[in-house]
């Protein structure tokens, strides 16, 4: 075993990898203490990390230092189920991560009827933390409703509604527009409750005709085409391994996630 995979790698050597910045302005960064390793500020030149169990964040955004782990946005269409393997035969998730020789999961899931953003990984920590109903992502959806949607209503969601699972509350919520016998509602979440946008609206008097999610977490779906998907950019992957990271070392997340082991992860959660 070679001197440097027995004691790691210089931080700095690692950080340039990883496409930060030259070795030579990662030395400044370091010197200059905008660099953690594992939570704690380094500003020795000689400090060496593994980067395949280090954690490292540069001005508090998680770096990804693990080359292997694969972070891809996919705008679901609706018609596939959010199963990498059917078992009734449906179309699946495979066909769209066929360029990609790793083997993805996704993260979460949104029902047959609903578009949208999912992410697709095969990092199993960050999956489990951002699938996990303790944690509450925050989601962004927008809806298509029947019915002509009033302000009164938008007050409603924002205050909460009864279900038969208990009250819930939208974190916020608009009305986009109103067209002839229709609706658009967006409306901002982190329950991960089954069916939550669909079971709200439904409760206001107003079915979802058409659902999409536009945002998950720190991610937007933008421009991207339904049926396609990407690679996340690196300030994309900073942000969502920040949100997991922060988020797993939560200690009122660690209970709430203790408390609810029987659930696993992602078994209810944003099955919209």
């Amino acid at each position: 075993m070679s001197e440097e995979s027995a004691e790691g790698v210089r931080l700095q050597k690692a950080l340039a990898n990883a496409g930060v910045a030259s070795r030579r302005v990662v030395e400044d960064m370091i010197v200059a203490g905008r660099i953690r390793v594992n939570g704690t500020v380094v500003t020795e030149l000689g400090s060496r990390i593994h980067p395949d169990r280090d954690l490292v964040d540069v001005d508090g955004t998680a770096v990804q230092l693990d080359q292997s782990r694969r972070y891809v946005m996919l705008n679901k269409p609706t018609g596939v189920v959010s199963s990498m393997r059917d078992e009734r035969g449906r179309a699946d998730l495979r066909q769209f991560t066929r360029e990609w020789p790793e083997r993805l999961y996704n993260v979460g899931r949104l029902d047959a009827e609903t578009s949208g953003l999912l992410v697709l990984t095969n990092d199993g920590e960050l999956a489990h933390v951002l699938a996990h109903p303790s944690f509450g992502v925050t989601k962004v959806y927008v809806a298509k409703v029947d019915g002509r949607v009033t302000p009164q209503t938008i007050g409603r969601l924002t205050r909460g509604v009864e279900l038969d699972d208990g009250p819930i509350a939208a974190d916020r919520a608009r009305l986009l527009d109103v067209s002839g016998g229709t609706s658009l509602v967006e409306l901002t979440l982190h329950s991960g409750r089954n069916r939550i946008v669909r079971r709200m609206m439904a409760a206001v008097g107003h079915p979802v005709v058409e659902l999409v999610r536009r945002q998950f977490g720190p991610l937007h779906l933008g421009t991207l085409p339904a049926g396609r998907a990407r690679e996340l950019t690196k300030v994309e992957r900073g942000a969502l391994l920040t949100l997991a990271r922060r988020d797993s070392d939560a200690p009122e997340a660690s209970a709430r996630r203790e408390a609810d082991d029987s659930t696993p992860p992602g078994a209810d959660q944003e099955n919209q």
